[in-house]
């Protein structure tokens, strides 16, 4: 072995950094977790604009994203329809493991329905679902434009 390799320091893991979301409104969405068929009025700013619609919990989301997969015509139809259970599975392994540390996460995802994206001089575009990343929420406010 050579000196040099004796005193170098052994490698540290990787740390990930992301901007950190709201506090509060990861609670509100954990609360909107806990309540499945409950919707709240809610516009949000990030980096595509402003967007508003009911902000929902992952599990009323999950059920209506699968519910338009079905609508889905083609071969790969059987597989999309089974999509949103296949990714919460993997979802639920990666929290065991986390549980099994004590790393306990709050949501890092917001859910929302019958939402309009309003984006500088281009006209409003509507969305029955959107899913985004809290971290990319900048402001929010409860309630629409009128």
């Amino acid at each position: 072995m050579s000196a040099t390799a004796e005193t170098s320091p052994a490698p540290s893991a990787a740390v990930i950094t992301e901007p950190l979301p709201d506090l509060q409104l990861q609670l509100l969405i954990q609360l909107l977790d806990e309540e499945p068929r409950s919707s709240l009025p809610l516009t949000l700013t990030h980096p595509g604009g402003i967007l508003h619609g009911d902000v929902i919990g992952h599990e009323q989301w999950k059920a209506e994203w699968a519910r338009s997969l079905r609508q889905v015509e083609g071969e790969g139809a059987n597989l999309l329809a089974e999509f949103p259970e296949t990714v919460d599975q993997g979802v639920r392994e990666l929290r065991a493991e986390e549980d099994e540390t004590g790393a306990a996460r709050l949501p890092r995802w917001i859910h929302l329905r019958d939402v309009t994206l309003v984006s500088g001089a281009a006209a409003p575009v509507s969305l029955p679902l959107w899913r985004g990343r809290l971290s990319d929420v900048s402001g929010w406010a409860l309630g629409r434009p009128q």
